[in-house]
């Protein structure tokens, strides 16, 4: 297992993490067995959005001798009602709820505090300017809750969140099909046939400019729908007219700036085995590039992917890491110091580069490189 360090939380996850949604409909023994399984292969986070006091007690039944091995995002407004899961902003109902979840799990905190899916900038007024906001900050300032986070499928309203400076962590809908869209507050959107039939070019902006602002505050992404709900496994459901793998969609998420883990809702043993497997794979099993690049209606033309493709560099640059340091700058008037002192920190600087242009023969994606280290040697100066 990789393990990285979730943003300002400075708490260590792997970076493939659980969903919770595996585990419905099973025994406390089935989910206790698939928990040892996870946990004997790294695993040590889990995002739990379910109301549903079964599957909360097996997973509390699971946890009760590991707790304080396992680190919890445990969302509020998730609430359970006439046998079903439902959304709230009720502030008598979110709280009955999370002390439902705390007393479910055997546990007197979580670790993250998530504010449970807010797409459109009405509901986020609601939550961030209401008694939801304040209820949250509460349990913080209690230390039931150690870190706020908010879940959303919305760029414009995940960058929101990050503004206030209260979130230390986003949960986000992201993959290489979403990446393609413009925000909408219509998370059905993100899963229309009509979304993918015209030519779509490019990280929408908007997506590209959420990643790198949490990656320069500390802001970090846990990742959900990682493979689209399944569609992009699937050769006849992808977007793209062909399948990727688990570890390669997972390769993509791990790879977007600020990044920390991939939350994946695995039914069976076998699947949390192939997630898993992103662990263990080779940079070939990984590379999802040759995937993406050759798709004529969906082009990342001029984009840099932080593949690694361009590797290696005659002068021992690495260019990746560079453009993702530029690209973090881009729109800031001065320079962030946390990115300088990162950039600053690399063995080798863009006012090396030779101009040999070898690293563009390498490109997938047609990215000038050569003019990409002119522009972050100018930036850094060096």
């Amino acid at each position: 297992m990789e393990y990285r360090i979730l943003g300002r939380t400075g708490l260590r996850v792997g970076a493939v993490a659980l969903g919770c949604e595996g585990f419905t409909n099973k025994s406390a023994e089935e989910v206790r067995a698939e928990f040892d399984y996870a946990i004997g292969q790294g695993v040590n986070f889990l995002d739990l959005y379910a109301s549903d006091p079964a599957l909360r007690d097996c997973i509390g039944a699971a946890l009760a001798d590991r707790r304080d091995d396992f680190i919890i995002q445990g969302h509020l407004c998730s609430v359970w009602e006439n046998g079903q899961y439902l959304r709230t902003r009720d502030p008598q109902k979110t709280a009955a709820a999370f002390e439902d979840l705390l007393a479910r799990l055997r546990t007197d905190r979580v670790e993250i505090g998530m504010i449970h899916y807010v797409d459109s900038e009405e509901d986020f007024r609601t939550v961030f300017e209401g008694p939801i906001l304040a209820y949250v900050r509460q349990q913080q300032a209690e230390g039931r809750i150690r870190h706020i986070g908010m879940s959303s499928h919305n760029p414009v309203v995940a960058r929101m969140a990050a503004e206030t400076g209260l979130v230390d962590v986003l949960m986000f809908s992201l993959n290489p099909c979403y990446d393609l869209l413009p925000p909408s507050d219509d998370v059905d959107t993100l899963w229309a046939d009509e979304s993918y039939a015209e030519t779509l070019c490019d990280i929408a902006p908007e997506r590209q400019r959420l990643y790198e602002y949490c990656a320069r505050e500390g802001v970090a992404i846990d990742v959900m729908k990682v493979f689209g709900g399944g569609d992009l496994l699937s050769e006849i459901n992808s977007p793209f007219g062909r399948p990727l793998t688990p570890v390669q969609c997972i390769e993509y998420a791990l790879t977007r700036p600020a990044v920390a883990a991939v939350m994946v809702g695995c039914r069976t043993v076998d699947e949390m085995r192939a997630a898993l497997g992103w662990c263990s794979a080779t940079a070939a099993e990984r590379d999802y590039t040759q995937a993406l690049a050759s798709l004529e209606r969906f082009s990342w033309r001029g984009h840099c992917m932080y593949c690694g493709h361009c590797a290696p560099c005659s002068a021992g640059i690495d260019i990746a890491s560079v453009n993702k340091f530029y690209n973090l700058t881009a729109a800031q008037e001065s320079l962030p110091e946390t990115v300088r002192e990162h950039y600053r920190a690399l063995s080798h600087h863009a006012s090396e580069c030779l101009a040999c242009g070898a690293c563009e023969t390498r490109c997938p994606f047609g990215v000038e490189i050569v003019e990409s280290m002119h522009r972050a040697a100018e930036r850094f100066g060096y």
